[in-house]
């Protein structure tokens, strides 16, 4: 069983930058894709990017370029850097897990608000 514990969220004025963090405990961490998703007021969750163990990352097109997803396994931590912020990037942002050899993500965070003011 993982679990995951995110931190970083907060307010930031449009064009800036904020890092968010998850800790992941649990057996066979690097047996697990992890990724971090977002959910708007109103709006469906959506995956905005995702990290494997060995380190092959995948973005939507709308964060392309402007953020970067990290992980280290050795202390069992995902990041998310986002720079360029944009007002439409504001929502709850969790981080997940799944196993390498599952499509659906488990595993997921409690969330943290990421609010980009314009």
């Amino acid at each position: 069983q993982v679990q995951l514990v995110e931190s970083g969220g907060g307010l930031v004025q449009a064009g800036g930058s904020l890092r968010l963090s998850c800790s992941a405990s649990g057996p066979s961490f690097s047996n697990h894709v992890t990724a971090w998703f977002r959910q708007a007021p109103g709006k469906s969750r959506e995956l905005v990017a995702s990290v494997t163990s060995g380190g092959s990352t995948n973005y939507a097109d709308s964060v392309r370029g402007r953020f970067t997803i990290s992980r280290d396994n050795s202390k069992n931590t995902v990041a998310l850097q986002m720079n360029s912020l944009k007002a439409e990037d504001t929502a709850v942002y969790y981080c997940a897990a799944r196993v390498r050899w599952s499509v659906r993500y488990d595993y997921w965070g409690q969330g943290t608000q990421v609010t980009v003011s314009s």
